[in-house]
């Protein structure tokens, strides 16, 4: 039988990377009683890093879902990725939950994935809870950590809880409501036991207490007036009062602790289930114009945030039901692919098992196996109607390779386990390069393709060499020339001949090509006209500088001509290649690469080498300004110098650093790398002569 949607809470663990948030996840699931012992990432033995790439790396790749129970409720708890190539994860993850966690590096203090998630989540209106993580940790700071959340997000930020104890002293909490306090030995179970607060942090506490007091009184004005009139507020109007805050955003409580020694997890746990919101009070979905209701009775809607593709199960969507009930052996309608699909086995994780369950009731979120047509983004209903989830925006891929299978004839198997990948994952890019013929896969940093390449080889069997992908360069003409082109065979029988004249004229960068009939007098019968344009455009697939094609020229076709007998549409093509051929050499051709704009995220404490890093690599900046306590640096720089330029950035700002780029326009290559680009691509040809 499935909890009501009243006991349910759905909660996503977020925050930048190694703040801690797996760490947190197992120690939540170890208190609850999900697992038997508590895991360490370092060891990789933790429930949610259970990816081989992911203990190799020490770090989440992919949201994980864990459900369990904590007085009487269930909880739904996603561990999601901090590294920003991730991302999808994360930001799909808050889409279907009412609350989001925020583990913080009390080192570290607010960083650049923290600020950005926590807009996420404020444009959909979760409620927000922030676990100060890794106290034990030297240089860790609680209070130098509040200010920092209270500069980022706002004076209703508020601490409920503050540390006993400092770095690798800290031993305990002090419970800001309750005015208790806790100490906690070893990292087991019932490590937690109540003790008086230290007398050396009474005065502090009591602080601490009155700001929390203001907060929660300025959330409810009859709280405010009585409470600026002096009068007694009750333990049960503060606790009411701080749950609506945090309901509705009001308020963001601050708790702390060390989730790899399991301290001060018990009293997150029991924060998740008092002051977070269930499906019910956080209210109903609106979407396509309707509400979803978390009620039973009412026909099902469920939505697919997640699909993992495994090599032994197929498909495996995790879903959030938002209304009805989702009962497996049944039938549902997914509304994008208009097919039936059949409900066979759902499935729950709790903790290292995965229990099958007869059916998941209106707010819950499961998992269900091989589904045909589903993947993440769909909806899953009891009738065919339209509905789509707001969209979104996702990063779009920055850094891409060229891959090619390490066997012949594995083509279409790595191909296959590649579009089976970007089901998981939508930031991935996979195309082919009509110009160069490589398949290429691109992804939000080099880390990203990289896991890409690994999960191919790990789940997939399918091994592939990765090489960097050659730059689309392309080539133009800077002058005027004219060109004569004939083609004429005689060998026994019917002959080929075609003879056309053309004059060639540069366009302005973006206009593309045009061909311009100045036949007069019938020299070239009308017939044989489309053969010469489809001949030059032929030539100009692979122009005169170094094979590249060929942009922005005007072609004149004026004058020719044919034989009665001997002509055809073959020998007037084949005589309007020579000609574009022969005109292009005499035209003053150039060599012309993409320019991007480079958008650079880095600590202030950065900026002037990623500036001078940029004008290394021939970039032109255009500007800066403040973002998310970060400095954002913009320039325009040619796509050759970027290729590498991920780890580089990382270098540079102490792995803080993020990027994005997008395409701008052509523009010439100086004449000095022109001709080490030629040098490449005749080196390349010789290769593979």
């Amino acid at each position: 039988m499935h909890k009501s949607a009243g006991r349910i809470r759905n909660v996503a663990l977020v925050g930048h990377r190694g703040s801690g948030k797996t760490s947190l996840h197992e120690a939540l699931l170890y208190t609850a009683g999900a697992v038997n012992r508590l895991g360490k990432v370092t060891d990789g033995t933790t429930f949610s890093d259970a990816d081989p790439d992911e203990k190799a790396r020490q770090m989440s790749i992919s949201a994980s879902l864990a459900s369990f129970e904590w007085q009487d409720r269930k909880v739904n708890l996603i561990d999601t990725p901090g590294e920003p190539s991730f991302v999808a994860d994360a930001l799909g993850s808050l889409r279907v939950c009412e609350s989001a966690i925020f583990v913080v590096n009390a080192v570290m203090g607010v960083e650049v994935s923290t600020t950005r998630l926590w807009s996420r989540a404020a444009e959909l209106d979760l409620a927000r809870l922030v676990f100060v993580n890794m106290l034990d940790r030297e240089r860790a700071d609680f209070f130098r950590t509040l200010e920092s959340l209270k500069a980022a997000f706002g004076p209703h930020v508020v601490a409920t809880e503050i540390p006993i104890g400092r770095e690798h002293d800290v031993a305990g909490v002090i419970d800001l409501v309750d005015m208790k306090a806790y100490s906690y030995d070893g990292d087991g179970r019932d490590n937690c036991r109540e003790i008086p607060i230290p007398a050396e942090l009474a005065d502090e506490a009591q602080s601490y207490r009155e700001r929390l007091m203001d907060e929660v009184a300025e959330n409810s004005d009859a709280l405010m007036e009585r409470y600026l009139d002096g009068a007694e507020i009750s333990h049960q109007e503060i606790v009411d009062a701080l749950k609506e805050g945090t309901n509705h955003g009001a308020l963001f409580p601050v708790t702390c602790g060390v989730a790899t020694r399991n301290l001060a997890t018990n009293r997150l746990l029991d924060a998740i289930v008092e002051d977070l919101p269930s499906p019910v009070k956080h209210g109903g979905l609106e979407v396509a114009g309707m509400t979803l209701e978390p009620v039973e009775e009412a026909d099902l809607y469920a939505y697919v945030f997640k699909t993992r593709a495994d090599p032994f199960a197929g498909r495996i969507n995790l879903f959030r039901v938002y209304q009805g009930v989702m009962a497996h052996d049944s039938h549902v309608l997914n509304t994008r692919a208009h097919a039936k699909e059949r409900i066979g086995q759902l499935l729950a994780f709790g903790g290292r098992e995965t229990a099958h369950v007869d059916e998941f009731g209106p707010g819950d979120i499961g998992a269900v196996a091989k589904l045909k047509e589903t993947t993440a983004g769909d909806w899953l209903a009891a009738r065919d109607e339209p509905i789509s989830m707001p969209s979104i925006p996702l990063p779009a891929p920055v850094m891409a390779f060229a891959i090619e299978p390490k066997t012949k004839g594995d083509e279409d198997k790595v191909f296959t386990a590649l579009r089976r990948l970007q089901e998981e994952d939508p930031t991935i890019d996979l195309h082919r390069d009509q110009q160069t013929g490589e398949q290429i896969v691109a992804g939000l940093s080099q880390i990203h393709v990289e896991v890409v390449i690994a999960r191919l080889r790990e789940r997939f069997g399918a091994e592939v060499t990765l090489k960097p992908p050659r730059v689309p360069y392309q080539e133009t003409i800077r002058a005027q020339a004219k060109a004569h082109g004939r083609h004429k065979k005689q060998s026994g029988g019917r002959g080929q001949f075609g003879d056309c004249r053309i004059e060639i004229e540069p366009l302005s960068a973006g206009e593309g090509f045009e061909f311009v009939n100045a036949i007069r007098g019938g020299a070239i019968p009308g017939g044989f006209i489309p053969a010469v344009e489809k001949g030059v455009l032929e030539a100009m697939e692979h122009g005169t500088v170094a094979g590249y094609p060929v942009k922005d020229v005007r072609v004149r076709l004026v004058d020719g001509s044919y034989h009665s007998v001997d002509s055809s549409e073959m020998a007037f093509k084949v005589a309007g290649a020579h000609a574009m051929r022969d005109a292009l050499e005499h035209a003053r051709p150039v060599l012309l690469e993409p320019i991007m704009l480079v958008a650079v995220l880095a600590p202030e404490a950065s900026v002037g080498d990623v500036i001078g890093d940029l004008n290394s690599r021939r970039g032109r900046p255009l500007g800066m300004e403040p973002n998310a306590g970060m400095t954002e640096v913009r320039a325009e720089v040619p796509m050759a110098e970027m290729l590498s330029y991920a780890p580089d950035l990382r270098a540079i700002t102490g792995g803080q650093g993020e990027f994005s780029m997008e395409f701008l326009r052509y523009e010439e290559v100086p004449p000095h790398l022109a001709g080490r680009v030629v040098e490449q691509v005749r080196e390349q040809e010789a290769a593979h002569a």
